[in-house]
């Protein structure tokens, strides 16, 4: 282990596999204060002892929520909230991918299209419950794992009760992240904390990729840096509101530069979320 990242707090979401996984054991390995985050406790304490394991560091503490509950998104945040004096990177990478091929449309807890909920919806409760937190860590940082592959909402059909397919929720959902990466950039400005959104890689080789029968055509690790180069990189401190394809910055869905588009997202979204929280 190094002490390269000995003063950071840094939370990533879905740990215990796939990316985040590759990702928490590298910063750990680093030095790095890592808030681990998983939906299975016992799966998370395995976890957490294999990267103490691997890496000797034994700063490394323990956060549960299942993603498909905006409720329990909440309270993880306000846990985080609570417990930790400082957070220096929060780092989305939880998510779920396309889904098996021709397998029926899925809710979440809270009723909602399980792929919006889960990849765009949790991220956002999370997101925001720990900006003040963030505010006060500043300079701070803000990854989002989106994904090229992007689809225009239909705001008449975000639940995508006609027309469903698990491609298209998932593409869907990777869009709505990056609005909300916009959209938060702005409203960061001046608060020393930084919003970027990513596409990591192609088809890793991931439970995740495995599950949707795609043959992987790229390696977790491949994914891994270009995220970890957003959350650490000094060269990229300042930069905000950006979406880079790996380590180049690209352009998103046009619908992600169209700012009533993003408007009607946004208010789709706190309908959506106090509704699933007052349950």
């Amino acid at each position: 282990m190094t002490t390269e990242l000995a003063d950071k707090t840094i939370l990533v979401t879905g740990t215990t596999s796939g990316m985040g996984n590759y990702i928490a054991t590298e910063l750990a390995g680093r030095g790095a204060t890592l808030l681990i985050h998983g939906r299975d406790q016992a799966k998370l304490e395995r976890t957490a002892q294999d990267i103490q394991r691997k890496t000797g560091n034994n700063h490394i503490r323990m956060y549960l929520a299942d993603f498909a509950s905006l409720r329990s998104v909440k309270d993880m945040g306000d846990a985080i909230a609570a417990a930790e004096p400082k957070l220096d990177v929060l780092i989305n990478n939880a998510g779920i991918g396309g889904g098996r091929p021709f397998s029926g449309r899925e809710i979440s807890q809270d009723g909602y299209e399980l792929r919006f909920a889960v990849n765009y919806l949790a991220p956002y409760v999370l997101t925001h419950t720990l900006l003040s937190l963030m505010k006060k860590s500043a300079p701070s940082r803000i990854v989002n794992v989106a994904s090229a592959g992007q689809q225009p909402i239909d705001f008449a059909n975000v639940m995508l009760e006609q027309g469903y397919g698990q491609a298209r929720a998932y593409m869907q959902s990777k869009l709505a992240i990056i609005m909300m990466t916009f959209d938060l950039a702005d409203e960061l400005v001046g608060t020393s904390v930084t919003v970027n959104a990513l596409h990591p890689a192609t088809f890793m080789n991931t439970k995740m990729v495995r599950q949707s029968f795609i043959p992987p055509t790229s390696t977790v690790r491949s994914g891994a840096e270009p995220t970890i180069r957003l959350a650490i990189a000094p060269e990229l401190q300042g930069i905000t509101g950006r979406y880079f394809d790996q380590t180049h910055e690209s352009h998103a869905n046009s619908q992600a530069y169209d700012h009533v588009a993003r408007e009607e997202l946004r208010m789709i979204t706190e309908r959506l979320v106090q509704e699933a929280i007052r349950k």
